[in-house]
């Protein structure tokens, strides 16, 4: 069981102010389990009734974080705090608007300061889910600063590849990482400042703890416009380098508004717990700018690695009522015995990063009570489509378009092809670009202008709309399957080998055959049970459910079972790896 929590400030952070606690625990609690949308009518008006005007200067800290400060302050919003963290050793720490301005004034004197940065200097930021990278976003909001977030699993040389493209001039990080960056540091000639968040001093690094004692929090935002670099996110990296995906004040910062409002149904009630890692994009979505954006709190649980049960027993003591989370997670979950838990207040469950499977949804139906609502979407946007609440879900899919964008599905010529018929995902971007995309690639413009086709930015996905208007997600463009003359998309295949018992994970690519050009390989992770089994037999077993499940043609005509599927820093498979595996001989 969790320890029991406490209000006292967090050991490690004694440069904080004391807060003040937002009410008790139960205070939060609401029992109203509903579908109903809170912020909106039905899809119909969703869509009808999103407009939102880009003003030219932009700065989500002073136009949306400052503002909502202003209704705290005046009593026009409800008691619930800003921010909510608590870690494994029962250690707790809330904040209101008002204290989030006030520290991350401070950090922001610190960078302007102590690190001698300017506006428009890029930051690199590797950090876990501690306070300070919260603090951090904002800080680099209120200097206009570039920031660019990192995972922790960063090696010494991502770290380095990452501070060499960006040209960044400052880093971000702990005990943990200091060692790789100092290793790397004397190639790297834009850095000049580092700064370490740490209970102990280390040689040419500012101690983030010590200088927040003695910094001023009276700073003055920049004024930024809505066009100016904001933040760059590195890709996941799933075949060649990551690139350097550039977003603005306001796409981000107003674009996500799509997410926040519509998607996630938040409003300043609302407790908040995305799970992704920080240096993921989806962290910007859900962990800062789309609860910000709706007055809600954000909620996370500091967990050095991934525990399903820390995770449902942090569901039923906190009030969280907005959960997101990857497939994967929700997979791992659904294992467990969830009808011993009781999830007083949560209400609306999401899913992003890769596409959920039908079973898993299910039996967290069957468990919870709850749908899970999917949402597509990729580092360069923001929701492009998704489940909302009043829609019928049918399984599998990815929803409808968010109404932050014009999607249709292309051929290679550009042109929309009819309901029903397979070809690439695309936003309409001509004569008007939406303002939730992000601006170009850096320092890659024939990357960035591979994205475009004819009237459209080109997602790489593939996939079909139905004559409901529902999309779905076939596979990455370059993993579509074709053998003897049938297009087969692994997401299909992989759902149905999932069914299996057998299967803990399974990832399917093309392999080189002598008749059909290509067949199906499936990889396959073993649940714990079934890996004394007969291998062969096993073998046998899965392929016929596969046949059984979907189209007889799409059954992996190999099977290898391996320990683990290799993944990318943001966890999804890296099936070019495998594929490349298979291929090599040719």
């Amino acid at each position: 069981m969790l320890a029991r929590v406490t209000r006292k400030m967090l050991r490690h952070a004694k440069c904080f102010q004391r807060l003040a606690i937002f009410g008790s625990v139960r205070a939060l609690h609401k029992d109203n389990r509903t579908a109903t949308p809170q912020n909106f009518s039905n899809y119909e008006s969703m869509k009808q009734d999103f407009k939102l005007g880009i003003p030219e200067y932009f700065n989500f800290a002073k136009d949306v974080l400052d503002q909502w400060t202003d209704k705290e302050k005046a009593g026009k919003k409800p008691s619930n705090p800003a921010f909510w963290w608590i870690n494994r050793n029962g250690e707790e720490m809330r904040w209101s608007f008002e204290e989030l301005g006030s520290l991350s004034r401070k950090f922001a004197n610190i960078l302007s300061e102590a690190c001698s940065l300017q506006r428009g200097d890029r930051v690199i930021l590797i950090l876990p889910r501690v306070p300070e990278w919260w603090l951090a976003n904002v800080a680099c909001l209120r200097t206009g600063t570039v920031l660019i977030p990192g995972t922790t699993q960063l090696t010494q040389k991502d770290i380095l590849y990452r501070l060499q493209s960006s040209k960044a001039n400052c880093i971000i990080t702990n005990d943990v990482l200091a060692p790789a960056v100092d290793a790397v540091a004397s190639k790297c000639e834009n850095l000049h400042s580092k700064l370490i968040v740490s209970e102990n001093s280390r040689e040419g690094w500012g101690n983030l703890k010590e200088l927040m004692k003695h910094a001023s929090d009276s700073h003055t935002c920049v004024k930024t416009k809505h066009n100016e670099i904001m933040a760059i996110f590195f890709t996941s990296g799933t075949s060649g380098y990551p690139k350097m995906t550039a977003h603005t004040h306001s796409s981000f910062g107003l674009g996500l508004s799509v997410n926040g409002r519509f998607w996630l149904d938040l409003t300043p009630s609302d407790v908040m717990w995305n799970t992704s890692d920080t240096g993921w994009a989806k962290s910007a979505w859900s962990s800062v700018f789309s609860p910000w954006i709706q007055g809600a709190c954000v909620f996370t649980h500091h967990l050095p690695r991934f525990e399903p049960t820390s995770i449902l027993q942090t569901l039923s003591k906190y009030p969280v009522t907005v959960f997101c989370s990857a497939p994967t997670v929700y997979r791992m979950l659904v294992q467990n015995d969830i009808t011993s838990y009781k999830f007083k207040s949560l209400k609306h469950c999401v899913s992003a990063g890769e596409p959920i499977t039908p079973d898993v949804t299910e039996k967290w139906r069957n468990k919870t009570g709850l749908d899970i609502y999917e949402g597509y979407g990729q580092t360069e946007t923001v929701l492009i489509c998704g489940n909302f609440k009043g829609m019928k879900i049918k399984p599998g899919s990815m929803g409808k378009p968010s109404p932050a964008f014009d999607v249709k599905i292309v051929d290679v010529n550009g042109n929309v092809l009819p309901p029903g018929q397979e070809g690439d995902i695309g936003i309409q971007v001509l004569p008007n670009r939406p303002f939730g995309l992000f601006t170009h690639y850096v320092d890659n413009p024939s990357k960035t202008a591979s994205t475009l086709r004819g009237n459209f930015y080109i997602t790489g996905d593939r996939g079909y709309m139905d004559k409901d208007g529902y999309f779905w997600f076939v596979a990455r463009a370059d993993d579509v399957i074709l053998s003897s003359g049938y297009r087969i998309g692994p997401f299909e295949v992989e759902n149905a080998l999932n069914e299996h018992p057998s299967v803990a994970e399974s990832s399917v690519v093309s392999s080189p055959d002598p008749i059909r050009g290509e067949v199906v390989k499936a990889f396959v992770v073993l649940n714990p049970d079934y890996k004394s089994h007969d291998q062969e037999q096993l073998i046998k077993e899965i392929q016929e459910h596969v046949k059984k499940t979907t189209a007889p043609y799409k059954y992996p005509r190999k099977v290898e079972f391996i320990q683990e599927l290799p993944k990318t820093i943001s966890g999804k498979t890296k099936r070019n790896e495998l594929r490349k595996k298979e291929w090599k001989t040719i």
